[in-house]
Parts: structure tokens; sequence; C-alpha cells
């Protein structure tokens, strides 16, 4: 039977061998990697321990500490490549996230349910459904701007949309990042990263 102690909401950092950041892992698929000896270093935080069954000859339970970062073994120079081109999908949860719920407009920060996707060139006028293209805004400016460019509509727009690499989409993937992680993550943005103002 396994148990948990003090489990928290946070997730592991996956890297690869040379410390590129892939994915977050729950508990369970980390503890299977290290039982699996896929592990080729850990740091950070213990962000949980996982109980597991007691040892019939030692009347000892097994555990394993769920590390912030785990590095699993290998390397792919084709995965390296592809990653630098990467290109996230887009979608509305990491596009607030991205714009950190702040309508790029009137500069408020809403609930995600007040928030929409506006196209800065509208897709009317020929704009594409594109990081580069879309940001952040509460439904009354988005109402207001209606089919119009920011410049049409007389709306100054507060930041430039970005498509983010893919060290900063993991970072828009969780919710509960820990300093460790975030650390690391940062390690990986670009020098010009409105990320790198941020601290967990």
């Amino acid at each position: 039977m396994i148990t948990y102690h003090n489990l928290g909401p946070h997730q592991t950092l996956r890297t690869d061998a040379s410390g590129m950041p892939l994915e977050w892992l729950n508990c369970e698929q980390v503890a299977k990697l290290l039982a699996l000896d896929m592990v080729q270093y850990q740091f950070g935080t213990t962000i949980t321990r996982l109980h597991g069954g007691i040892n019939a000859k030692s009347g000892k339970q097994s555990f394993y500490d769920i590390p912030a970062i785990i590095g699993t073994k290998g390397y792919n120079n084709h995965i390296h490549k592809q990653l630098a081109q990467y290109v996230p999908p887009l979608n509305n949860q990491t596009l607030f996230k991205r714009d950190q719920n702040l309508c790029l407009y009137c500069g408020q920060v809403f609930n995600r349910h007040e928030l929409s996707r506006d196209h800065v060139t509208p897709v009317s006028q020929g704009g594409k459904d594109l990081w580069t293209n879309v940001v952040t805004s509460c439904k009354r400016c988005n109402n207001h701007k209606a089919d119009r460019t920011p410049l049409q509509a007389n709306m100054r727009l507060l930041a430039i949309p970005f498509a983010p690499n893919y060290a900063e989409y993991i970072f828009l993937q969780n919710k509960n990042i820990i300093a460790d992680q975030m650390n690391f993550l940062m390690s990986h943005f670009p020098k010009k990263s409105p990320f790198r103002q941020l601290r967990s």
C-alpha cells in the first residue's frame, strides 16, 4: 500500500541529462523513474515523501523522497533542436497566465472567467490566431474594441504580445512552482523575458 507524507499540490520538474526542462511529473511518475533507476540526478527541495510497503525481513517501511527537480538519463540532440524552434499551443489558460490575468488595455487584473482572448489585428482584417497577435482582455475592453485594431479603437496596448519559448511554456503549465524550480526555469528563459521579473 502506498501512502503520502506532507503531499502538497507541487509537481516535480523533469529535465533530460543536460538540464533541458521537459515536463511536470506527479509523485507516482517520479517514484517509478527512481525505482527503474532512470534518474541521473535530483536536487532542490523535497516536495513530498512517498511511503511504500514494509519489508518482511527488516520490518522497515520503504519510501522515496520526491525532489523538486530530477534529471533523467539520456540526451537527444534532435529533441534539443526541436525545442529551440518550439511554438507552444495557444489556449486561453496559458495566454491569461502569460499576461498575469491583466487586461492589456485597461491594466486591471481580473478573474479568469472575466477575461477573453483579443486579436490585436482582428481576424476580419487578416489577423492570425498566434501568440504574437493575441492578448488578454477584459470582456468590457474586448467589446469596446470590437473588430478594430487598437489604433482604430483609440486604445493603448500596454505590452507587446510574444510567443513563450519552451521553458516559459513549462512555467505557464504549473500553478504551484516553488523557488528551486522557478530559479532553474529562469535560467532557460530568454534574457528579455518578462517572466524574469517574477519570483515564486
